[in-house]
C-alpha cells in the first residue's frame, strides 16, 4: 500500500557520473592485449555507447515493486465500531527501504533503456526514504445501515520522498567485457493521491467485524520519468474485511484484516500491476485504562503477474512480511477522546520489492469514548 503525498510539487534533483570514454576504451584495449581478443570497431562502439547510456538513466519505477496498498495500514482495534459523528486521524508514516539489482534492472527495461535480450550483469543497490503526513477525516452515521455502523472518509497526504541508486554494470559484447560504475539520486516533495474509504461495522459482545472498500484517485505528484515520486500514477480499487476480539474486562485484544487490490493501468507507462493480497494483524494487552502494549505484523503477496503493453520485465510478482512492536495511549483532549499509537515493522523475506523498516505514529480524535485507533488508507 506503503504512500505519501501533499504540498507544492518540487523538481527532482538528478545527478549522474560523467562518462569516462577514455578509461572505458583503454579498458577494452587492455583486455584485447592481455587476452588477445579480437576487437572490431563496431563492437567497441556498441559496448561504449550502451554502457554510457544505461547508468545516467538508472531509476526505480513505480511498477518496480511499489504497490497501492501500504502494508500495516490496519492494526489493533481495526474492526471496533467508531463513535457516531466526525472523527479525525493523523498519521506520520516513515519508511526506509533498500533493494538489489533486479529492481533497478526492471526499471531500466520498463522505460526502454535496456533490452531484455541484452546480456548484462547489474550489481546495484537501491535505497529510498519517505516521510509522509496523512490526514483522514471521517464521519460515522448514527442511523444503522444493514444493522451496522457506516463510516465514510477520505485520506489526503503529503511529504518528501528520496531515492538513490549506486552500482556497477558489466556488459558483454562478443568476447569483450565493459564495466561501468555510477550513482544517481532524486527527491521530490508533493501531494499524494486521494484515497476514499467506506467502512461498515458490526459488534456483538467481545466480537467485532467490519468490511471496507477503498481506492486510489491518482491526483498526486507523479512523473513516470522521475526517480522519486509521491503519487503512484494509476488508479486502484481495494476491498476486504476484518475481525477484532476485544475483552474489556481482561484488556486483551486481537485484530486481523485482509483484502485484495485491483490495479488499473498506468496511462503514462501502459503498465498494469497484478492483483495483490494483503493481511494486517495486531494484538495488544492493556496494562491500565490508559496504556496498552503488543505486537503487529503483515503479509503482502502479489497473486498475479504484471501486464500491459509497457510491461517488458515479465510477471515481476512481489512479496514481503513484516513484524514489530506497538504501544498505545488513551487520554482526554478537551471534550474529545484521543488515542495515540506508535508501531514499527521490520521486513523480511521480500521478493522483487524494496524492503527495510517503517514506523507509524497515529493520533485519533473522536467525539466520545470508547476511543479506537482508527486506521487509514495511505499511498
Amino acid at each position: 500500500m506503503a504512500i505519501v503525498h501533499d504540498l507544492d510539487r518540487a523538481r527532482r534533483r538528478h545527478a549522474s557520473k560523467a562518462i569516462d570514454w577514455g578509461s572505458t576504451i583503454a579498458m577494452l584495449a587492455t583486455a584485447r592485449r592481455v587476452w588477445k581478443l579480437p576487437l572490431r570497431p563496431s563492437l567497441l562502439v556498441a559496448a561504449v555507447m550502451l554502457a554510457s547510456t544505461l547508468f545516467p538513466t538508472l531509476s526505480l519505477a513505480d511498477q518496480g515493486g511499489v504497490s497501492f496498498w501500504i502494508p500495516g495500514t490496519f492494526g489493533s482495534l481495526a474492526a471496533v465500531p467508531p463513535s457516531p459523528g466526525w472523527s479525525l486521524t493523523i498519521v506520520n508514516y516513515y519508511t526506509s527501504v533498500t533493494a538489489a539489482g533486479d529492481i533497478a534492472a526492471a526499471r531500466l527495461i520498463t522505460i526502454g533503456k535496456l533490452s531484455p535480450t541484452v546480456m548484462v550483469s547489474l550489481n546495484a543497490t537501491y535505497r529510498s526514504n519517505l516521510d509522509s503526513v496523512n490526514i483522514n477525516p471521517s464521519y460515522a452515521f448514527a442511523t444503522p445501515v444493514l444493522g451496522g455502523t457506516l463510516s465514510l472518509g477520505m485520506t489526503a497526504s503529503a511529504g518528501p520522498s528520496s531515492v538513490g541508486i549506486d552500482g556497477t554494470l558489466t556488459l558483454g559484447v562478443g568476447s569483450l567485457v565493459a564495466m561501468r560504475q555510477g550513482s544517481i539520486s532524486g527527491s521530490v516533495t508533493g501531494f499524494g493521491d486521494l484515497d476514499p474509504i467506506a467502512q461498515l461495522f458490526w459488534s456483538s459482545g467481545n466480537n467485532n467485524w467490519f468490511t471496507f472498500l477503498t481506492g486510489d484517485i491518482p491526483v498526486g505528484t507523479y512523473n513516470s520519468s522521475n526517480l522519486a515520486n509521491v503519487g503512484i500514477g494509476h488508479g486502484a480499487v481495494d476491498g476486504g474485511g476484518g475481525y477484532t476480539y476485544l475483552d474489556a474486562k481482561t484488556g486483551r485484544e486481537f485484530s486481523v484484516v485482509t483484502g485484495l487490490t485491483y490495479n488499473l493501468i498506468n496511462p503514462s507507462t501502459d503498465y498494469q500491476n497484478g492483483i495483490d493480497w494483503h493481511l494486517d494483524w495486531g494484538l495488544s494487552q492493556a496494562l491500565s485504562k490508559q496504556i496498552a502494549i503488543g505486537a503487529v505484523g503483515y503479509i503482502y503477496d502479489q497473486l498475479t503477474g504484471d501486464s500491459g503493453a509497457g510491461d517488458r520485465v515479465g510477471p515481476f510478482e512481489s512479496r514481503v512480511f513484516g513484524v514489530g512492536p506497538q504501544i498505545g495511549f488513551t487520554f482526554a483532549a478537551g471534550t474529545l477522546a484521543a488515542y495515540l499509537n506508535f508501531k514499527g515493522y521490520w521486513e523480511l523475506d521480500a521478493a522483487r520489492r524494496p524492503s527495510g523498516w517503517n514506523a507509524w505514529a497515529t493520533l485519533s480524535l473522536s467525539p466520545n469514548t470508547p476511543v479506537a485507533g482508527k486506521p487509514i488508507v495511505v499511498k
